[in-house]
This record gives C-alpha cells, sequence and structure tokens, in this order.
C-alpha cells in the first residue's frame, strides 16, 4: 500500500474527483428547484402551501434521517460503499418526475432523493475532510459545497430555461439521467475509499473523543450544539426560500424564466462564494463568520417583505447567499475542529440530520403560516428565527 499523506496538495488527484462527484450530487436538488412548485399548481392543482411544500418535508426528513446512518455507518462499511449506494437510488429519480401520474410519485421521488443526497453529500463531505487532514479544512469544505451548489444554480437554471421554452415535463428532468449516470460510474471507478486517512490522522491527534456523541453534537457541547442550531435555522430558511420563494414571485406575475433566474442567483452566490468564505474559516474566527453569516440572512429574509422588483429580489438573493456562504463551510470545519477524527464522520452525520430536519421544518412552519395568514407573514417569522439563531452563536460559542 502506498505512503498515505494527509493535506489538499497531496491528495489532490482524489480531491477534486470528489468536488466532481459533489456537483453530480447538487445537480439532483437543481432538477425541482425552480419548477415543481409551479408542477404542483398547474399539472397536479394543488393550491394549499402545505400541500405544496409537502415534497419538500419528505426531502429533509429522509435526507436528515440518512444522514445520521451514514455518518454512524462510515467507519464500519467505508465512505466509498456508501457513495456509491447513494447513486443507485438515485437511478429511478428522473424518470419517476417525468411520469408523475399524481402528487404521490413525486413524494416518492423525494424519498429516494433525500436518501440519494444523504449517502452521496454526506460521503464526499467526509471524505474530503480525511484527506486534507487539520490544514485547509475550511477551505477543503469550500470548495466542496462550492461544486454542490453551484451546480444546484446551473441545473435550477437549465431546468427553468428548458420549462419555459418546450414545458414543464419531460425534457428538464433529463438532465438528471445524465448526472446519475456520470455520478456512478465516478464512484465507482474513480473514487478511493479515505478510511486509511483516518487512522493517519489520529495518531497525532490531541482532542478527547466525545462523551456521548449524539447529545454532545446535538446541545451539550457549547460549539457542536451551537453549530447544529444555528446549521438547523440555515436549512429551515433554504427550505422556505426554496417552496415559498417561486410561489411568491408567481403571485407578482413574474415569468417562469424569471422566477428560474432569480431562485438560481441565491444558490449560485451561496456556491461561488464558498470559495472565499471557506478560506476565509480558515484565516478567521469560526464564531465570527457563523455570526455574521446568519445575520445577513435574517436581514436579506426581513428585506424579502419590502421588495416589489427584480432589481430588488436579485440583490436580496445575493445577500442571502453570501451569508449562506459564510456559514455553510464554516459548520463543517467547525465540526472537525471539535471532535477526535474517529468521532467526526458520526458527529458529522448527527449535525447534518438536525440541519437537513430544518428542510422539513421551514417547509411545514412557513407552509401553515402561508395558509393561515399570507407568504409575507412567513418570510417574517423565518428571518425572526434566523435572527434568535445569529444571538445564540454570539453568546454560546468559544473560539478554539
Amino acid at each position: 500500500m502506498a505512503e498515505i499523506k494527509l493535506g489538499l496538495k497531496e491528495n489532490w488527484k482524489q480531491f477534486s474527483l470528489l468536488v466532481i462527484v459533489n456537483a453530480f450530487v447538487g445537480g439532483m436538488v437543481g432538477l425541482e428547484r425552480s419548477i415543481l412548485p409551479e408542477i404542483a399548481e398547474k399539472e397536479f392543482g394543488l393550491a394549499v402551501k402545505t400541500a405544496i411544500l409537502s415534497f419538500i418535508v419528505v426531502f429533509g426528513i429522509t435526507k436528515a434521517i440518512t444522514n445520521y446512518y451514514t455518518g454512524a455507518l462510515a467507519n464500519k462499511y467505508g465512505r466509498k460503499k456508501l457513495l456509491i449506494l447513494g447513486w443507485l437510488i438515485a437511478i429511478p429519480i428522473p424518470f419517476v418526475l417525468m411520469y408523475a401520474q399524481n402528487w404521490n410519485w413525486v413524494i416518492a421521488a423525494n424519498v429516494l432523493l433525500g436518501i440519494n443526497q444523504g449517502l452521496a453529500w454526506s460521503s464526499t463531505v467526509v471524505m474530503k475532510i480525511d484527506l486534507v487532514g487539520e490544514k485547509d479544512r475550511g477551505f477543503a469544505m469550500g470548495l466542496n459545497e462550492f461544486a454542490g451548489y453551484l451546480a444546484v444554480a446551473i441545473v435550477a437554471f437549465t431546468t427553468g430555461w428548458i420549462a419555459s421554452e418546450y414545458g414543464l415535463r419531460p425534457y428538464p428532468f433529463y438532465i438528471g439521467i445524465l448526472l446519475t449516470l456520470l455520478g456512478l460510474i465516478f464512484s465507482v471507478f474513480l473514487i478511493k475509499d479515505t478510511i486509511h486517512h483516518v487512522s493517519k490522522e489520529s495518531t497525532n491527534n490531541t482532542i478527547a473523543p466525545l462523551k456521548n456523541i449524539f447529545w454532545d453534537t446535538t446541545w451539550f457541547h457549547k460549539n457542536l450544539g451551537s453549530v447544529s442550531q444555528a446549521g438547523l435555522v440555515n436549512n429551515l430558511n433554504d427550505g422556505m426560500v426554496w417552496g415559498i420563494l417561486p410561489l411568491l414571485l408567481a403571485s407578482k406575475n413574474f415569468t417562469i424564466e424569471q422566477i428560474g433566474l432569480i431562485t438560481a442567483i441565491y444558490p449560485g452566490v451561496w456556491g461561488i462564494g464558498q470559495l472565499f468564505t471557506g478560506k476565509m474559516a480558515d484565516i478567521y474566527p469560526k464564531k465570527q463568520m457563523l455570526f455574521i453569516g446568519m445575520l445577513l440572512q435574517a436581514i436579506a429574509l426581513l428585506l424579502f417583505f419590502y421588495a416589489s422588483t427584480m432589481l430588488h429580489y436579485g440583490i436580496l438573493a445575493s445577500i442571502l447567499g453570501w451569508g449562506t456562504a459564510m456559514v455553510y463551510p464554516t459548520f463543517l470545519a467547525s465540526i472537525a475542529e471539535n471532535t477526535n477524527p474517529f468521532d467526526r464522520a458520526k458527529s458529522i452525520g448527527i449535525f447534518r440530520l438536525w440541519r437537513d430536519l430544518g428542510y422539513a421544518i421551514g417547509a411545514i412552519l412557513t407552509g401553515v403560516i402561508a395558509d393561515i395568514f399570507n407568504i409575507n407573514t412567513s418570510i417574517l417569522l423565518i428571518a425572526i428565527l434566523t435572527f434568535i439563531s445569529a444571538i445564540i452563536i454570539k453568546i454560546r460559542m468559544t473560539e478554539t
């Protein structure tokens, strides 16, 4: 066996392949980002917001649970096997979305999508952290999330454009077939497991193992608990933007193509921004990165309440994307910084469990509030919760 070395430079080939694979993973989410709420209303006649957002609820819960088990099983079965399993489960998704006869088919597709994302995205995250060791973790996570969310943006815009030119189905979902094939081929033939890198790093690591990984990551460890609650709130507001923003824009008579552009700006800035914010997380205090990022999200969401033009929504989507870019790689780098290498995969899985439950909570909460009151009230509530999360980080976290 070749000598195991840690570092981004030392493992750049495998790292680059994992970045590409994660772009394929992100693209699978982008398939739905701009057009699925429109399909719900126009093809299936769903008018109640909670019913329309049910696909996000199912996706969030399934992905959250899968994240947990991916983290728990990563050391036992290896990262690569879980990554391949994620792509095998993805194969039916584009076909189900293309030929869905009723909304239950869409729900079933999002169960599969949640499992795919939990297995594949979690595996690529853990494998990249394994490869780079202690140095450049933030930059590594920035590259990982950049690839994933830039792909979300590109595919969201592309599917929106295809839908405006050729109809909502089936053509936009052909992209999903290509992404699945490429992801599976790369994962089977090009990706190597990284479990030996964990053993290498553990020989020099001085962080004590957590006494109770689940509860320490969830809340009792001040830094890990602060990161977990912020991750949940971050995806809570992302779930709201995913489901509610296209409906809000449609109610203001924006075209499908305009909606696709605005919904692509947010993950686009989020994705590209992480090329910079990931490195910033290696240089600047992670506590401040997280606080400022969550605060910017809260401000942008609050101002959505007053927006009315393409320019307004474009600027606010950019601010929201930058705020999310500041926190996303910093979340994962903070988890890695505060855990022993052998605890890391499980702790990341638990963090991602809570983070992605935010999708479900955000979709349910905003759907119910929008149905009882209106869309603007639901956006205002999420802005307030995001501000509270920023304050918790400011008060509770300590710098390591």
